[in-house]
């Protein structure tokens, strides 16, 4: 029995690689102008000093956008990433603290000291050239004490530059967030504002059609044009659909030892996903 049944599947329909993983593989990037636009504007915030936000519904490709932008930062850009937004005030400085410098500051540590310790680490650091970036996603669920201590951070300057850049990427609760009136003063500091939307049919077929060409040993297999309007239709066009979707449709068309998927297989796939999509 092979070891893997699953890649058997792909390797049957001609692919050489999981074409549709569910995963944010920068490798299958979808240089789609939305993205791109993202991509570009938050490695320039990265860079400058400035506080840029990213929001959209869950699966529109957000952390890919983010792993591609840490992905193609210079060196010389230092990258606090934090995953977890569910951390105190305290936590957080102390996270930041350590991505900075490496090594974690003292358990007791007051939280005053530590701010000043970081903003000296920030200002050596500068005056060798270095840039700082906080990246925070799931950041629609960050406490206000805890964007109050990021906005403290995105405030550091010299006269001639920003010391700190700030990413902040969520759902549409983020921006709800950002408007409430005690945000203001964090809100008047967003230099970059996106927010992603579904892709288009247009866009969801060049987007399956970029995937094959990347995994495909030929570059080409056939989603028929009935398949293809049944998958935008049932998936929106949200790509983490559109990857669950289209997975499940190739492992029934290798099932029923078919070499392209049309309506009904399309068809099938999407009805197993019905209610997580109601």
């Amino acid at each position: 029995m092979s070891p893997n049944p699953l890649m058997d599947g792909y390797r049957f329909l001609g692919f050489e690689s999981v074409p549709f993983s569910i995963t944010p593989d920068t490798t299958l990037f979808f240089p789609d102008g939305q993205h791109v636009s993202a991509f570009n504007q938050i490695r320039h915030a990265c860079m400058h000093g400035m506080l840029a936000v990213l929001t959209g519904e869950i699966g529109l490709g957000k952390t890919l956008v983010i792993r591609l932008v840490l992905r193609k930062l210079p060196e010389e850009v230092k990258v606090a990433y934090l995953i977890n937004p569910l951390l105190d005030s305290r936590e957080l400085l102390r996270e930041i603290y350590t991505k900075f410098s490496d090594v974690p500051p003292a358990i007791d540590m007051p939280a005053s000291d530590m701010h000043a310790a970081l903003l000296q680490q920030v200002l050596i650091g500068t005056a060798l050239g270095h840039h700082y970036a906080v990246i925070v996603d799931e950041a629609h669920r960050l406490q206000p004490e805890s964007l109050e201590v990021l906005r403290l951070l995105s405030n550091l300057e010299t006269e001639r530059q920003k010391l700190i850049s700030l990413v902040l990427v969520g759902q549409p609760e983020l921006e709800r967030t950002l408007m409430l009136r005690a945000m203001r003063p964090l809100r008047e500091r967003i230099g970059v504002w996106l927010k992603l939307v579904p892709l288009s049919r247009i866009e969801m077929n060049a987007y399956i059609h970029h995937r094959i060409r990347l995994t495909h040993q030929n570059g080409r297999f056939e989603f028929t044009r009935m398949a293809l309007w049944h998958l935008h239709w049932r998936t929106g066009g949200v790509p983490r659909r559109v990857n669950y979707a289209c997975e499940k449709a190739l492992l029934l068309a290798y099932a029923q030892g078919q070499k392209r998927v049309n309506w009904s297989l399309a068809r099938k796939a999407c009805q197993e996903f019905s209610k997580a999509w109601s």
